[in-house]
């Protein structure tokens, strides 16, 4: 979506109540928006710039929906930071770090401004064209099934505990790549389901492909933010990667789970093998790192 006029960063700017933030880096960016950081900023009309923008999501005083960008990435990263420690931070970037101002709201927002009316988007007397809106949670996409990574990486070890490491072949049993071996997951409407059961011998297909792409990265880096490790417990690292039509998610010293376009709402156990712990540490070698 192209940034709107002046007129409309105008009306954005003026008395904007913040709801929340989100960061747009190379390290860190809503899923929902693309499978890598020029993606996601080509889905908000914005150049892939090297040190990322700060999203601020709020209502003006007529109650419409506004997302600011501003290239005061820290000051949004300290506000993000902040809250997530359940302190009080005030938000309000000066209006010389606004980039632009979009109407809608990308994300979804569970809260909204007191004393405005009801959030909505701005009308065609402020903005032309449409405003952004988060992808429907009812219809399985390239969006949720990012989301669906994303609420793994959130809550590994509720995701972990459903897998039973008994149900994947003996290492090198299995005909996949790496000789690991795959079980198919939960349906992904709410909390995780039953327990995986083993793929029979030549293993999934889906995630046979899944292997050899992520493999791939490692020779032909992707696009920027395709690959993203960010801080676990122990020492290791939690891996998030994207690519056509899949997602993959793990732990350095762990398993990986992937999800698949084609396969609403399954999520897909990955046993370690021979291979997968090698494939993770060049993953993690070569991926973004939050500062």
């Amino acid at each position: 979506m192209a940034g709107t006029d002046e007129e409309a960063v105008a009306a954005a700017d003026d008395a904007l109540y913040v709801l929340t933030a989100a960061l747009l880096t190379p390290a860190k960016f809503p899923s929902v928006l693309g499978d890598d950081y020029p993606e996601a900023c080509a889905a908000l009309g914005l150049p892939p710039v090297a040190d990322g923008y700060g999203l601020v999501l709020g209502q003006d005083g007529a109650g419409a929906r506004w997302t600011v960008v501003v290239d005061d990435v820290s000051l949004v990263a300290v506000a993000i930071a902040s809250w997530d420690c359940g302190m009080e931070h005030d938000l309000s970037p000066d209006e010389r770090t606004v980039v632009t101002a979009l109407p809608g709201w990308p994300l979804a927002v569970a809260v909204a401004a007191p004393d405005v009316p009801a959030p909505h988007d701005p009308g065609p007397d402020v903005v032309d064209g449409p405003a952004l809106t988060p992808p429907d949670a009812e219809v399985w996409g390239p969006a949720q099934r990012r989301l669906g990574a994303d609420e793994i990486a959130l809550q590994w070890a509720t995701w972990r505990e459903q897998v039973d490491d008994t149900a994947f072949p003996v290492a090198g049993a299995a005909g996949g790549p790496g000789g690991s071996a795959e079980g198919a997951g939960r349906d992904g409407e709410g909390a995780p389901g039953g327990e995986p059961a083993a793929q029979p011998p030549g293993g999934h297909r889906g995630i046979r492909r899944v292997l050899a792409e992520a493999r791939a990265y490692v020779d032909s880096p992707p696009p920027l933010g395709r690959v993203r490790s960010s801080f676990a417990p122990g020492g290791a690292r939690t891996l998030r990667a994207d690519g056509p039509g899949w997602s993959l998610v793990a732990r350095t010293d762990d398993i990986a789970f992937v999800l698949l376009d084609d396969e609403p709402g399954e999520v897909l156990p990955v046993g370690r093998g021979p291979e997968l712990p090698g494939l993770l540490e060049a993953l993690d070698q070569m991926a973004v790192r939050p500062l």
